[in-house]
């Protein structure tokens, strides 16, 4: 059946048009009136967001650019990941980011939030950090519509290691922080004490000494993947796998 996400109130019985990317969707795969789909919204933690799960709707009406459907039955279904893992990733460039957040929804993460840092190739601000920040939110939304999941990973503003370290706690969870630093503990071996993580990693050519030293003091642990250097957008998502998979 169809998936398609719908960030607004969902709720048994309602007849509500579905927003312009989900319409023109619908009517790319040429459904009808009292043809099935599934709905889903953000979940808890978004604004406007119901209890999470999934929704059976109906196609009520088809109109020249916009679709109507009905909400059905509500289904307690959740295909999150049990430890939840926040990305913050050094932002690779030309279209690496767009293959991450794909991959790493996929994946089941949490949050993500692109860093730029000293060595970074890419460099966002202003308008054009907004846009491409609000591209790859809709490149998760996609992903979730594909996979299965019902809790879309909130992309956050794009901001440099310096302005995003101030505003870290490990109260959301464990910190940790991807380094090939000699005496770094082998992420297999790490034992979470929480069900959540905030993992940080580099962008080509990782973090500068001084970028490094300012995330241990901001209470980072350094974890490694073993002695070989990998790209930036596969360090990451191996590092997710690895956590996600976790019981």
């Amino acid at each position: 059946m169809p998936r398609f996400f719908c960030p607004a109130p969902l709720a048994t019985g309602l007849v509500l048009d579905l927003p312009a990317g989900a319409a023109r969707h619908v009517q790319v795969l040429r459904l009808q009136p009292g043809d099935a789909i599934t709905l889903f919204n953000h979940g808890p933690g978004w604004e406007g967001s119901s209890a999470g799960g999934e929704y059976e709707a109906t196609v009520t009406r088809m109109g020249r650019s916009d679709v109507q459907v009905q909400v059905g039955t509500h289904h307690c279904i959740e295909r999150e990941a049990a430890f939840k893992v926040h990305l913050a990733v050094g932002m690779p460039a030309n279209d690496r980011m767009d293959w991450l957040v794909e991959k790493a929804t996929e994946m089941g993460v949490a949050s993500i939030q692109p860093l730029m840092g000293e060595r970074s190739v890419l460099r966002l601000s202003g308008e054009r950090a907004e846009k491409k920040v609000a591209h790859w939110q809709s490149v998760a939304v996609s992903a979730c519509e594909q996979c299965g999941g019902n809790r879309v990973p909130r992309i956050w503003p794009v901001a440099t290691l310096g302005q995003w370290l101030p505003t870290v706690s490990d109260s959301l969870g464990s910190l940790l922080l991807l380094s090939l630093a000699p005496g770094s503990l082998a992420l297999a071996q790490w034992r979470a004490p929480k069900q959540e993580a905030i993992f940080l990693s580099g962008p080509e050519g990782g973090w500068s000494r001084t970028e490094e030293d300012a995330a241990l003091t901001a209470g980072f642990a350094p974890v490694s993947l073993g002695s070989r250097v990998l790209r930036s957008e596969t360090a990451a998502l191996t590092a997710l796998a690895a956590l996600t998979s976790r019981a």
